[in-house]
């Protein structure tokens, strides 16, 4: 990983386990982070996929000590504003953007597109990695991370608003449900650990139902 020592980058942020553990890896390695960015649906007010709003946004990079920017967009205007913010970037000096997809090879394709499209490099530091093992990691690092999202039709909502821990994360794997929910089976928000410099504060609004999802929104 030598060659990756302090090449500057960007990083894609949903505020779940994954992406942070990218980050953090990242970071370890030597790379220097110029800001990390997450999708924002302008519609909801919410970030994409992980629904977190913007003031949490704002604290979690007050926290972390890197500037969190927004991509805010509406679905059909996505890939366009998402090339504009590597763009932008590329013009603050980073060579590189993180990713925090694990082996779904759309995800991979999409993503790499992206880069190319504006002369960057995308970077996948948990690619093809056992999704077990990771979950491990990012637990056995002291993060802490809140199961936010689940999917009803793919793991039982029992687990909506627990702490990921081992044990958890076991229970989820004995439940048939994928370890690392890199299906979709559930989401988190991960709010302490080696990156913060404090816990992340926010409260906990009552459960919503939506489609197939049980969704536990989180507030500032």
């Amino acid at each position: 990983m030598d060659s990756l020592k302090g090449k500057k980058f960007i990083a894609s942020y949903s505020g779940g386990k994954d992406s942070t553990l990218a980050i953090y890896r990242s970071i370890s390695q030597g790379m220097i982070p110029v800001e990390i960015f997450t999708t924002y649906n302008i519609d909801k007010k919410r970030s994409w996929f992980h629904g977190i709003p913007q003031r949490i946004l704002d604290r979690i990079s007050s926290e972390i000590d890197i500037p969190v920017s927004l991509i805010k967009t509406t679905g059909k205007e996505y890939t366009k504003n998402m090339e504009a913010k590597l763009l932008q970037a590329k013009k603050m000096g980073a060579e590189y953007c993180v990713f925090g997809d694990i082996d779904l090879e759309g995800h991979l394709a999409w993503c790499t597109e992206r880069c190319n499209n504006v002369g960057m490099k995308a970077y996948f530091p948990l690619w093809k990695e056992s999704r077990k093992e990771l979950v491990y990691e990012f637990i056995d690092s002291g993060f802490k991370t809140i199961i936010t999202i689940v999917d009803k039709t793919r793991m039982s909502e029992e687990f909506l608003g627990q702490i990921l821990t081992r044990e958890v994360a076991d229970a989820i794997e004995k439940s048939g449900a994928d370890i690392c929910g890199e299906n979709g089976e559930y989401h988190t928000f991960a709010y302490d650990g080696p990156l913060f410099k404090n816990p992340v504060k926010f409260t906990k609004a009552d459960k919503v139902e939506e489609d197939k999802y049980a969704i536990l929104p989180i507030m500032d």
